[in-house]
């Protein structure tokens, strides 16, 4: 019988199929396997999936099984080499489902997209390949339940990702950007790989099932695990671009707009998925829950105030992507896993479109620059502001019984919804009709009701997330987010009123150059391991050229 566990495993079989199939050479015939065809067969599987994935969730809702299954069995499994032999072991859980149709429905669509992007492109054939062979090592990174499995797969992602990201082999800012990706990667696969180890040690196994059970029933965890923990925290702040190892991020933008949509969309979000998967683990790590707060905090507040300088669209978007990913890492520190799950899926839709609309968006801001000027709003308007907007995000908390005021985690995502609520309603109180501001309130209390019932939804999807603690560690991560949060509010309402004063022509170059953080992490990257041509010569790309791709990208 057919059963949800081996559709899910289907998906990654079919890409990787597809990534076979798409080796063969190109026939030039009408009657062969012309270039044509291998997009019509990519399209197919493409589709294909999401179809296979959704098929597995209905099987799943009318036939539970249990969310762990293993090929062999547990008793075989252990008799392999310790427990840690050549066996699959796959979750059909909630988030399994969720991220795997997330994956797929943004893959199908990039796929449609790259067709007509790289239309008469040279290189397309290793184009395919290479984007089936990242799809086939991401869906196998989401289902599975082995821990050394998921770490390899996240690193053939990373290896296969490379070449699309030198689809331009030509462009010597394109391959200096994916030197330092591809360095940061493989020191995060050293990280990620040493904290694999030590929880073998620790747990004498590499299910993520069983050493979830084993780390909830110890009564104290040893270093080894503690040090476990700050691997895995550190390989997942340098796989998703946290300050100050971001520079890659921004510069691969030489990359085609359907290799920068994976990238955004999906790719990036990795590492949120990994700590949301061993969220029952990181709940006890009180060291790596501190270094992802106040490594996403800073990455998050910083990239958002550099984000606001950029001129070209697609490179705004990339410092978004590093703000966003350093919010969901600090969420998923601060234990609001639920708060992280709905971030990832709102971000990957959000950029996916973004990206793939890039041209649109660029009239649009055109357009929107053309139109008449705002009047900068005054501090008294952000004060007022924001003393309408925590009260109501306390009354709809309250009303809907969404719990953020029960706990630390719950006062910093409150505090900080607020913010984003006055950042809107601050426009509204500059509005020019009454009209205009009432539009702008009701959207602002829609998107804050939204939000909230998102958040009930996703915190019943994620049943095996550990309880909200209320220990003085973690009333200390939560303040020290308040804490940032406001000053960052506070600056940037200054920045607002005064957009031409004193403080913001002092300000503003540090924050254009990113606060030089790049340029003294390129200086020592370069000095390490100089990107290399393809003729096996240094690549002549100089610090002050690398620097200045992000303002002319």
């Amino acid at each position: 019988m057919i059963t949800s566990v081996l559709l899910l495993l289907l998906v990654p079989l079919l890409y990787a199929l597809a990534t076979l199939v798409l080796a063969l050479p190109v026939k030039r015939s009408s009657a062969g396997f012309t270039l044509h065809n291998r997009w019509r067969f990519a399209h197919a599987v493409a589709h294909l999936a999401p179809v296979v994935t959704a098929s597995a969730g209905l099987l799943q809702l009318l036939q539970p099984s249990e969310p762990v299954t293993r090929y062999p069995s547990a008793e075989q499994a252990a008799s392999l080499l310790g427990g840690v032999g050549p066996y699959l072991s796959v979750r059909a859980d909630t988030l399994s489902f969720v991220m795997l149709s997330l994956v797929t429905v943004v893959a199908a669509v990039i796929t449609r997209f790259s067709e007509r992007y790289l239309d008469g492109e040279p290189g397309q054939p290793r184009y395919q390949r290479a984007f089936m062979l990242t799809m086939t090592a991401v869906s196998l990174l989401v289902i599975t339940n082995n821990l050394f499995v998921l770490v390899a797969a996240w690193s053939l992602s990373s290896v296969s990702l490379h070449q699309l990201l030198t689809f331009y082999s030509d462009r010597p800012a394109a391959l200096v950007a994916a030197h330092k990706k591809f360095l940061m990667s493989r020191l995060a696969d050293f990280l990620l790989f040493g904290a694999v180890t030590l929880l073998y040690l620790g747990f004498q196994t590499v299910e993520i099932d069983a050493i979830l059970l084993r780390a909830q029933a110890a009564d104290g965890l040893p270093g080894s695990v503690e040090l476990a923990g700050a691997l895995l925290a550190c390989g997942v702040i340098l796989r998703s671009a946290q300050l100050p190892f971001h520079g890659w991020l921004i510069q691969v933008m030489e990359a085609p707009t359907p290799v920068s949509a994976l990238l955004h969309a999906g790719i990036v979000n990795i590492g949120g998925f990994v700590l949301i998967r061993l969220s029952g683990l990181l709940a006890d790590l009180q060291v790596a829950q501190t270094l992802l707060v106040v490594v996403g905090a800073l990455t998050a507040t910083l990239a958002a105030l550099v984000m606001t300088t950029r001129v070209s669209v697609k490179v705004e978007l990339a410092w978004s992507t590093c703000a966003q990913m350093g919010f969901m890492l600090m969420e998923c520190g601060l234990g609001a896993y639920d708060l992280a799950l709905l971030h990832l899926v709102a971000h990957s839709l959000y950029k996916a479109h973004a990206f793939l609309s890039s041209g649109r968006t660029v009239t649009t801001v055109v357009v929107a620059r053309m139109g008449t000027a705002q009047v900068a709003p005054k501090v008294r308007s952000w004060l007022l502001a924001l003393g309408a907007a925590v009260p109501s995000v306390l009354l709809m908390d309250r009303l809907l019984e969404s719990g953020l005021a029960s706990n630390p985690q719950g006062w910093s995502a409150g505090f900080i919804l607020a913010l984003a609520l006055t950042a809107l309603w601050v426009q509204a109180l500059g509005a020019r009709t009454l009209a205009a501001a009432a539009r702008l309130v009701a959207l602002g209390t829609t998107g804050l009701l939204l939000y909230l019932a998102l958040h009930h939804v996703f915190g019943l999807a994620l049943t095996h997330a550990p309880d909200a603690s209320f220990d003085a560690a973690s009333v200390g991560r939560a303040l020290f987010v308040l804490l940032l949060f406001a000053a960052s509010f506070g600056l940037h309402a200054a920045l607002r009123a005064a957009p031409h004063g004193a403080f913001a022509r002092r300000l503003y170059p540090a924050v254009f150059a990113g606060f030089y953080l790049d340029d003294i992490f390129t200086r020592m990257t370069f000095a390490l391991w100089p990107p290399r041509s393809r003729g096996g010569s240094t690549t002549p790309v100089t610090l002050e050229s690398n620097s200045s791709i992000g303002s002319v990208a």
